[in-house]
């Protein structure tokens, strides 16, 4: 394979911290092709057909694998290649790339620890796209440290703080960032912005701060494809979290025309489509989002849409084939194959146990809806209500988690009614 020299748009990889919304670190890259000889003056040069974006990365990754390969006590190369790992990863969803991203930032790391933020930074990235929670946090947290004046990297460490349900920090990290000069203009700032709005029950400027976003991303000529449609997806998460499922299908359906064929896009119209309960765009939506990434949410959606239009054998076999994906993952319970597992009265004794070892690191509100509609499920209502609580603290807005609030609700005033006509008698 012929490889391609780095000459052109280093720009295109400045972008990598939009891509992975994680990490601080623009990774420098490019793409022009070499030739392995010049044309005759009677020679017509043969066409060179046009690279797409994930080829142009492809070739990148080659290119300094090969060059630290060659260099194995340098640094820089690779904290870039780490880095392009790392958005290969976030675009395809494999999360082996995130385990070679780790791998390479530390061992870049250990060439050179002193000025290398970069691979800090992708460590810090590679560690939270794992779920590492509190490890990604003491490598986000002294990059930070070191770069105080850095609106990213503070919003990073912020991420992770509101990820681990550390919420009083988080507040704290959030609101200076906020007051940082330009940080609403800031690609890799803003969207963390509006997800902390979200959880502070604030939708319409979650709304307002990814819009805002959203148009200064479609500005950016540069940015590659897959990344526009990802701020597409998150302006339809938040229209879909607020009940304007018209707005998120809009939204939806500009990310996949913006990035054709994009896994993510297909996922969420998938879960536009469960939500509508029409199950036959569900099934096509998902089923063409799971053969490029076999996301367990999808297919546990998937599942339930052929158990909803009758095929249970169909419905039998994603559930096995989720089954099998989430248990080749390291790590606690996917989430989502926690929920569905709950949804469906499965493994409830099981599954609670995982979430109740979660919690005891990880605190955020949706920690606790999990834990409360796992302790509903094996009728400790009472038990349930008080975690419902600390998942309702922050005034979250999210549809999910009123649902399981209400169905809580719902069994303790009728445990309670129950009670009360036992006494009477």
């Amino acid at each position: 394979m012929r490889l391609v020299q780095p000459r052109r748009v280093f720009r295109r990889h400045e972008f990598a911290l939009v891509a992975i919304l994680m990490a601080g670190a623009a990774a420098t890259s490019s793409c022009s092709r070499s030739t392995s000889h010049a044309p005759r003056a009677n020679e017509t040069a043969a066409p060179t057909p046009a690279l797409s974006e994930s080829e142009i990365r492809d070739l990148d990754i080659a290119f300094y694998r090969q060059r630290a390969d060659r260099d194995p006590t340098g640094a820089t190369d690779l904290a870039h290649v780490a880095s392009l790992y790392l958005q290969r990863s976030r675009d395809t969803g494999d999360p082996r790339d995130a385990l070679r991203a780790e791998e390479s930032a530390r061992r870049s790391l250990a060439n050179r620890a002193s000025r290398n933020d970069a691979a800090a930074q992708v460590l810090a990235s590679s560690l939270l796209a794992q779920h590492r929670f509190s490890e990604a946090l003491v490598v986000a947290r002294g990059v930070s440290d070191r770069n105080p004046e850095s609106a990213p990297l503070r919003a990073a460490l912020a991420e992770i703080s509101m990820e681990l349900g550390q919420y009083d920090s988080a507040r704290v990290q959030f609101a200076a960032v906020s007051d940082m000069p330009g940080s609403h203009d800031n690609l890799s700032v803003a969207p963390r912005l509006a997800r902390w709005a979200e959880i502070e029950g604030r939708p319409d400027e979650a709304r307002r701060l990814m819009r805002h976003s959203l148009a200064l991303a479609r500005r950016q000529t540069s940015l590659p494809r897959e990344q526009v449609a990802w701020f597409w997806l998150r302006v339809g998460d938040i229209e879909m979290r607020s009940g304007n499922l018209a707005g998120a299908d809009s939204a939806y359906s500009s990310g996949l025309a913006t990035h054709p064929g994009d896994y993510r896009v297909l996922a969420a119209l998938c879960r536009l489509a469960a939500e509508q309960r029409n199950w036959p765009d569900a099934i096509r939506k998902g089923e063409a989002a799971v053969a490029a990434n076999l996301d367990p949410a999808t297919l546990g959606l998937l599942s339930d849409a052929y158990a909803a239009i009758g095929d249970t054998a169909r419905s039998r076999d994603y559930a096995h084939v989720l089954d099998v994906a989430v248990r080749r993952q390291p790590g606690a319970y996917h989430r989502a194959w926690s929920l569905f597992l709950l949804d469906h009265g499965r493994n409830l004794t099981t599954v609670n146990r995982k979430i109740r070892e979660e919690v005891r690191t990880r605190h955020d509100v949706y920690a606790y809806d999990l834990l409360a509609w796992s302790l509903h499920k094996q009728g400790r209502n009472a038990e349930a209500e008080r975690a419902m609580h600390m998942a309702l603290r922050e005034g979250t807005k999210d549809p999910l988690l009123q649902r399981h609030a209400d169905a809580i609700a719902s069994a303790v005033s009728s445990n309670a009614d129950q009670v009360d006509k036992g006494d009477r008698r």
